[in-house]
């Protein structure tokens, strides 16, 4: 890959979260906790759909595809960023580097693909209930996915084919705790105004496009809901406010850093925390917690396996 973008640089340093040995044994004992966390609840939640037929409709499969997905992004930075925490010299090869970004962001396009596909569903659900199964179809629900998995690729692709092209000949030290674009393009030893924008006009209007997107859409399933429901908007704000706190979640950080000028400090690493970390393991708590089939779904199986003990 060097040899495609004429580069010199053959790793890039990444300095990490903190300076503190105090403060790196603490953060590295709490997102190893946090980590193992995402792992145990996604696959909880991705399995308990798989297997419990009562489970298989349009919001359920796209919530077993968000938590795999989920565990995905957690893992392209969380185990290498509790690894640096406790080594003096945090490098990551060119070609990891690039991996890395390519990873980030393709999960970063199905996630918010996704996240449109369930509030779409949810629209289907509350407004349209009579239709809403022969709307919302399995082709349909797997046409979002792919659609998805290829709108992350194009995504992707379509910023890395600028960046594998620049020269990388000086500076290699990265001030976050993972690769991406903006700090990436940096460091090139070119004028990288013109390949700012792009990334900033790619990956900024895909956020912010989405982010306005679902928030519109929310606000007319609830003026929807007001004007049938004659005022009565607790149970779809309910419905819905799960969903809202994973949007403002996921996107706040992306918006942050990709719609403003491109990171002049470092704020924005810790903002995509919450995107690599926070928002992955919060989500089987947010969709699960006031979910009442989630919860019959968990009752059954552990009376499947209080049986499968007497047996």
């Amino acid at each position: 890959m060097d040899g495609l973008n004429n580069s010199v640089v053959s790793e890039f340093v990444l300095l990490g979260l903190s300076s503190s040995w105090e403060t790196k044994v603490f953060l590295m004992l709490t997102f190893s906790l946090i980590y193992l966390g995402i792992i145990l609840g996604n696959l909880f939640i991705f399995f308990l759909v798989i297997f419990d037929s009562h489970l298989h409709s349009p919001m359920y499969f796209f919530l077993a595809n968000l938590s795999f997905i989920d565990m995905g992004v957690a893992s392209t930075t969380v185990p290498k960023m509790i690894g640096d925490l406790l080594n003096e010299y945090k490098i990551i090869s060119f070609q990891g580097c690039m991996t890395q970004i390519c990873f980030i962001h393709i999960m970063g396009g199905v996630e918010m693909v996704l996240l449109i596909a369930m509030a779409f569903d949810r629209y289907m659900a509350i407004c349209k209930p009579l239709h809403y199964l022969n709307i919302m179809n399995p082709k349909i629900c797997v046409s979002f996915v792919i659609t998805g998995w290829v709108i992350g690729v194009i995504h992707a692709m379509s910023q890395f084919a600028f960046i594998i092209n620049l020269p990388f000949c000086g500076p290699n030290e990265v001030d976050s705790f993972y690769c991406d674009f903006p700090r990436i393009i940096k460091l090139a030893c070119t004028d990288g105004v013109k390949f700012e924008f792009i990334i900033a006009a790619n990956s900024g209007f895909m956020s912010m496009g989405t982010f306005f997107l679902l928030i519109l859409s929310y606000v007319f399933i609830l003026v929807t809901v007001w004007k049938r429901a004659s005022g009565d908007l607790s149970k779809a704000f309910v419905t819905l406010s799960s969903h809202i706190t994973v949007v403002v979640l996921f996107f706040t950080p992306c918006m942050f850093l990709y719609v403003w000028p491109f990171p002049t400090s470092s704020i924005d690493k810790y903002l995509f925390i919450a995107d690599f970390a926070i928002t992955p393991i919060l989500n089987p708590i947010i969709y699960t917690l006031r979910n009442k089939d989630i919860k019959v779904s968990v009752k059954r199986l552990s009376k499947w396996g209080h049986y499968g003990r007497r047996c």
